[in-house]
């Protein structure tokens, strides 16, 4: 094998993906729309009934784990700038390390995006059933639909990088409006009385923020997305940091106003028990039982648009890849500035998982998987930040004035240390299984790599 630690980066690499400017269809609002509708799936729905029990110290943890993701953003906004191009923590890991870590990136990534989509669909079933009750009879009418919430964004992606931003566009706004409601509205009918206990278990403080943290960790995955689709973003070197650094922000406000909200529009011992926290807070702040229903439309149009988002972040990573030989070279193949071959290739995958979900009738080992995805997605996110502290100490650091060079640094740490925490929160079990994920990555990589050196290889050689 060749060296593995690629060259220092050339003029070309600080630059976009050569192709017409036509085909960059994301302006700043659509890829901050990108962003923050990856980070805001279904979860946002469920999570106050989730933390509840552990009291409103739950708040402390959702604050240490916004800072942490906004560092990550910064970082990810960084290396936007230094390498502009399609495939985010695969580019950056590459580039600092080589490949093989560029292919442990990849391989990881994808993994996280069609198990993630299949949990999506799966979960957007339950919120279907309260809008049409026929669906939830027979499970094959159940996988049908989930089926189809996978399909549908897969068939806005093959239409072209356009109708994705327009979908992700008008998802983003729809699904925000009732969120807002909640988030804002709900303040002006706070009752402190309902907050309970600030610490409601047995535990130390510094333990019941750890167990909180540990449901709240998926919630923020997603903050790579504009830089994954960098090369369909108008102007990368300066849209890409922007766009993931507005969206997190965004979804964080989001995240912890909306909690606040329900907090103290249900009453605590309501709330454990909860199975619709923002229906029963929309019902205490307007009476009436139509809550629900707006709720689920909510629900539907959110994880909708975070199907869509994430078809298209599942085909770039595989596509970068595939274009520097290390994955399968029909993954190149792209038309109206979407990787084709990678939509059908991970809607399908994500469709055999959830076939497989229904028949097999047992949901622990689809949630099994589920959880390896806040593992898998994790390794992309420590290659990155540790890519970034690379380049800054060995003095790739496009000469930067040393106040930025400190922060810079400083951020980096703080998202390494982030991601390690990540990783700790998915649990020994989720870690154990993801290992072995990425171990059968690497005879995949073997077997692409011993292409690549059979393909430069001269034909005496062979």
């Amino acid at each position: 094998m060749t060296s593995t630690v690629a060259p220092p980066p050339t003029e070309t690499d600080r630059t976009a993906e050569p192709g017409p400017q036509g085909d960059r269809r994301f302006g700043l609002p659509v890829a901050t729309c990108l962003v923050m509708g990856n980070i805001i799936g279904g979860g946002i729905f469920l999570l106050p009934a989730s933390v509840a029990p552990f009291g409103t110290i739950s708040l402390v943890a959702f604050g240490v784990l916004t800072l942490g993701a906004i560092a990550l953003a910064l970082v990810f906004g960084r290396l936007a700038h230094r390498h502009p191009q399609t495939g985010g923590p695969y580019v950056y890991a590459r580039a600092a390390f080589g490949d093989f870590a560029g292919f442990l990136a990849a391989w990881s990534y994808w993994i996280t995006t069609w198990v993630s989509n299949a949990a999506l669909a799966v979960a957007a079933v339950g919120y279907l059933t309260v809008l049409v009750p026929g669906i939830g009879e027979h499970k094959w009418s159940m996988c049908l639909a989930a089926l189809a919430v996978q399909w549908l964004p897969a068939l806005a992606n093959l239409a072209g990088t356009r109708y994705v931003g327009a979908v992700q566009l008008v998802s983003t706004v729809l699904k925000f409006a009732p969120l807002l409601l909640v988030a804002v509205g709900g303040l002006f009918f706070f009752d402190p009385a309902n907050l309970g206990p600030f610490q409601a278990t047995d535990q130390s403080a510094v333990g019941a923020v750890s167990a909180s943290a540990a449901i709240l960790l998926f919630s923020y995955l997603g903050v790579e997305s504009a830089a994954v689709s960098a090369g369909e973003v108008r102007d990368p070197a300066r849209n890409v940091g922007r766009a993931t650094i507005l969206g997190t922000a965004g979804a964080a406000t989001v995240y912890l106003l909306g909690t606040l909200a329900v907090f103290g529009l249900v009453a605590h011992e309501k709330l454990i028990s909860s199975e619709a926290p923002f229906t029963d807070a929309v019902n205490a702040m307007f009476g009436g039982t139509w809550g629900g229903t707006l709720v689920a439309c909510a629900a539907v149009i959110s994880m909708a648009g975070a199907l869509n988002g994430w078809t298209l972040l599942s085909a770039q990573t595989p596509y970068a890849a595939a274009k520097d030989g290390l994955f399968p070279r029909v993954f190149e193949t792209r038309k109206r500035g979407v990787p084709v071959v990678g939509v059908i290739v991970t809607v399908a995958l994500a469709s055999a998982l959830t076939v497989y979900n229904y028949t097999a009738g047992s949901q622990r080992v689809f949630e099994v998987l589920v959880l390896v995805t806040t593992f898998t997605a994790t390794v992309p996110y420590l290659l990155s930040t540790a890519a970034q502290i690379y380049f800054l100490a060995s003095g790739r650091s496009d000469r930067v004035r040393p106040g930025r060079l400190v922060r810079d640094a400083a951020l980096a740490c703080l998202a390494f240390g982030f991601s390690m925490w990540l990783v700790a929160g998915s649990g020994y079990a989720a870690v154990y299984q993801g290992v072995l994920f990425l171990f059968a990555g690497v005879l995949v990589y073997a077997v692409m790599a011993a292409m690549k050196q059979r393909a430069a290889a001269p034909p005496a050689a062979r």
